[in-house]
């Protein structure tokens, strides 16, 4: 594949970062990034094209001041080495510019994550059970800097026959990286440096036996954390401790019903997967996705606790919702529905935080992850 990505023009001319938002969706395609204009009065989504060629992209995210945006792209080789790719863009009136392409540590690379400085990206490979970090300088990426294969695995011989990296995030006061091992069921913990970007390890949670853990959400209350099990379709509710990054279980929450039938369907194959969380920024709603049961479920949050009140779940009306976010004014929430190839868009009321029952759908193919600029 080609490490270059063509900076094409908004197919609107006269782009207005006033009257619309831009939207960019990672596409697990050869189109790579995919471009939308958004409109907030009408939750209307119209397809700007393509905004990058960068083949197979799983997940796509921003620097805090929205100048640059980060790849993380699963193809089976890079520069000729058996390894994903990490790319990065230079964002300009909604279009994007390619600044570099590196090679992830290893196969599988299937998420990266942004420090709040900017100076920090860390990826995460679940092909090759592997995390690395790069630094980060106007926007363009060092070769690997530090890395780690993990070797944990689970009891669930089909899905932890060994480690999978599936997520990785920061502490909301920036001094801990956090690397969810979905076949090792445990989150590592470490400390980083912001000018060097080397990680040094600092502890781990450990997770039930079997369950997965494939994502972790910080609540805006500075010491709750939601991680996502998924292959219980499960919420661990964590204690986050800032003098020592260290995460502690206050109860789990279960999406699911115990012995709850796995659908039926050849594209769900996996059956039950916890997938993805959103959270207000408020924190008074948390919404989390399953993508073997195209569901949303809804929750009210105790914006002191973080304590979690189930309200009603919510059909995609598409098929595997890998990922979902909402809106900049919260109003809208969109969901992109990997295995039906379209995005949906959903009314959300603000004071109740309930979603609309049905939603829009917008074409678009193999959706992984939706970000507003």
């Amino acid at each position: 594949m080609s490490a270059s990505a063509a900076t094409l023009a908004a197919s609107t001319k006269g782009f207005s970062a006033s009257s619309k938002k831009r939207v960019f969706v990672a596409s697990n395609t050869a189109e790579g990034i995919r471009s939308f204009d958004w409109n907030a009065a009408t939750g209307d989504l119209t397809d700007a094209s393509v905004g990058a060629k960068i083949d197979m992209v799983d997940w796509i995210c921003f620097s805090s001041d929205r100048k640059y945006l980060f790849a993380a792209c699963e193809v089976d080789s890079f520069n000729g080495k058996p390894t994903g790719e990490l790319a990065s863009f230079r964002v300009a009136d909604g279009k994007l510019e390619q600044l570099s392409g590196v090679n992830s540590a290893s196969k599988g690379t299937c998420q990266c994550a942004i420090d709040h400085t900017g100076n920090v990206l860390i990826s995460a490979d679940y092909g090759g059970g592997s995390a690395a970090s790069f630094k980060v300088t106007d926007g363009k990426l060092s070769e690997l800097v530090w890395s780690e294969h993990y070797t944990a695995h689970g009891p669930n011989p089909d899905r932890q026959e060994s480690a999978h990296a599936h997520f990785a995030s920061f502490s909301p006061d920036n001094r801990f990286a956090y690397v969810n091992d979905l076949g090792g069921d445990m989150i590592h913990i470490y400390t980083f440096s912001t000018q060097t970007a080397e990680l040094k390890r600092a502890g781990a949670y450990h997770s039930e036996p079997g369950v997965g853990p494939r994502t972790l959400h910080f609540h805006p209350n500075g010491h709750t954390a939601y991680s996502m099990n998924e292959m219980a379709s499960s919420v661990d509710v964590l204690k986050w401790n800032k003098a020592d990054g260290s995460l502690t279980r206050v109860n789990t929450v279960h999406l699911l019903p115990p012995n709850a039938p796995l659908p039926d369907k050849k594209d769900a194959p996996q059956g039950n997967t916890g997938c993805d969380t959103v959270i207000t920024k408020d924190g008074r709603f948390v919404y989390f996705a399953n993508r073997g049961t195209d569901f949303l479920y809804s929750f009210k949050a105790d914006p002191a606790t973080g304590a979690l009140t189930p309200m009603v779940k919510t059909g995609t009306g598409g098929k595997t919702p890998r990922n979902f976010t909402l809106d900049p004014s919260e109003k809208w929430l969109l969901v992109a529905d990997q295995n039906s190839n379209n995005l949906a868009i959903f009314a959300r009321d603000a004071a109740t935080g309930k979603l609309a029952k049905d939603g829009k759908k917008v074409d678009c193919p193999t959706p992984m992850c939706i970000v507003f600029l």
